[in-house]
């Protein structure tokens, strides 16, 4: 496989010198990342409702809210306001981590969520 990529690699080269993907369709305009292109045919509809209803797994919540924390860290001159915020940075990354270990059961918050929205019994 590694002989396959390297050859498309040089004819994506050749192809960017030699001027092909010049005035594409949408160059220079951002991407729209918003589509569910990427997402499985079969699962694009749940991901639609939990995006519309606004609801993230807990994991996705997670490492947004460890990203923050990152960010806070970097900014934090104080030693001990730094040191709280490393405390909470391990414990978020933590539970990721047991949270990456748990599955969608019935049980789970995540679950009973869904099921609150949705008005499911």
């Amino acid at each position: 496989m590694l002989l396959f990529e390297l050859v498309a690699e040089q004819k994506l080269e050749e192809a960017a010198r030699a001027g092909e993907f010049d005035n594409l369709p949408g160059a220079g305009k951002p991407l729209d990342l918003g589509d569910d292109a990427l997402v499985a045919p079969e699962l694009r509809m749940a991901h639609r409702v939990l995006k519309n209803a606004g609801l993230l797994p807990p994991e996705v919540e997670l490492r947004r809210e460890i990203t923050e924390v990152h960010a806070l860290v970097a900014t934090l001159d104080d030693n001990a306001a730094r040191r709280q915020a490393l405390s909470r940075l391990a414990l978020l990354e933590l539970k990721l981590e047991a949270a990456g270990r748990s599955r969608l059961g019935r049980d789970s918050v995540y679950y009973g969520r869904i099921v609150q929205r949705f008005g499911a019994r």
